[in-house]
């Protein structure tokens, strides 16, 4: 009978914590942090870019800007393009809470001809993680 009253017991003290998701920090005092705190959000203003009819050859860029709309820092931790012709570039800093940033991106035209898209994926910390932008150009030959 006791054997019952503690598998009983045990079973529903284990389930008081279900959806209840605690991470453990390094250093914390308290050691115990609700990982659904507060998170950055990254809004962007934009994400997708035209640039329209380009000439082969020229190299054109843009920027996309965002706010980190979210309640704690806001870390971009990596950006890639879908083709080596779409360089971004990107704030290496911390966005505080209503901070504002940028990623740059560039697209060479070298080689390429007719309607072009690419994408740049940004990875951040945010709950999604990634983001995603766009370009367009359809390239003309001179």
């Amino acid at each position: 009978m006791w054997r019952a009253l503690l598998i009983g017991v045990f079973l529903l003290t284990g389930s008081c914590n279900i959806g209840q998701r605690k991470q453990i920090l390094p250093g914390s005092t308290d050691n115990l942090v609700d990982s659904n705190a507060d998170l950055p959000e990254i809004k962007f203003v934009k994400t997708v870019h035209d640039f329209g009819k380009i000439y082969q050859g020229e190299v054109v860029g843009t920027n996309f800007s965002f706010t980190n709309t979210g309640s704690s820092n806001l870390l971009i931790l990596d950006a890639s393009a879908s083709c080596g012709c779409t360089v971004p570039k990107w704030s290496k800093e911390p966005i505080p809470p209503e901070g504002q940033g940028t990623v740059e991106v560039m697209f060479d035209s070298s080689g390429r001809e007719g309607m072009q898209n690419k994408s740049v994926t940004i990875r951040t910390n945010t709950s999604d993680a990634n983001s995603v932008l766009y370009i367009t150009a359809e390239i003309v030959i001179k």
